[in-house]
């Protein structure tokens, strides 16, 4: 009798736990697919930006003695291994200040609109992406930003805004700042490279 009132709860037991086991496994293999699936948008992305750069066609060689070093913070020059949770917020930020700075006035630069309006498509897609997976973020995990990296983040892309605007938006001053954003792209490649299981 004991043996039959038990049995029925032991089935039951070992089912509950072959339940929780499974969706363990299948979060944890969705949450490893996300982050392929992330880092795999946001190598495609930052491609497909550096790539729209380069169509600007701007040479700094003529353009030496306006060079400056704008002092992108060192943690992301360093590559500095960051949780997932920061890599997605720094890359958001980095999309942001690059489509806010791409928005300025660049009628005196001669490039083309159209390569232009593209990259700034792309930039906004993105930003717009990550936004979304912030949100899900900031909802499902308990997680305290890295607020030290995005204000050194703010201050550096300040800079590359007070040099156009110095430099009254000129040919030359937009070929440093195009250089430069290249480099961004170099770093953003690095930090979503963290986000492989």
């Amino acid at each position: 009798m004991v043996i039959g009132e038990t049995l029925p709860i032991f089935i039951m037991t070992s089912r509950c736990i072959l339940q929780t086991t499974l969706l363990l496994y299948f979060s944890t293999m969705a949450l490893a697919m996300s982050n392929d699936l992330l880092r795999s948008q946001l190598s495609s992305s930052s491609l497909e930006c550096q790539e729209l750069l380069l169509q600007l066609n701007g040479t700094t060689e003529y353009c030496l003695k306006d060079r400056i070093n704008f002092e992108i913070p060192e943690e992301i020059e360093k590559s500095r291994q960051f949780q997932k949770e920061d890599i997605i917020l720094i890359t958001h930020e980095m999309f942001q200040k690059i489509f806010d700075i791409f928005r300025r006035n660049i009628s005196r630069t001669g490039w083309n609109e159209t390569t232009v309006e593209n990259l700034l498509v792309k930039l906004h897609w993105q930003k717009e992406h990550l936004e979304i997976i912030l949100e899900d973020v900031k909802e499902k995990e308990n997680f305290t930003w890295d607020n030290r990296t995005l204000l050194h983040l703010k201050k550096y892309y300040l800079r590359i805004v007070q040099y156009l605007k110095a430099k009254e938006y000129s040919i030359c001053a937009w070929t440093i700042v195009q250089a430069e954003i290249c480099r961004n792209f170099f770093f953003l490649n690095i930090l979503t490279d963290y986000l492989q299981n």
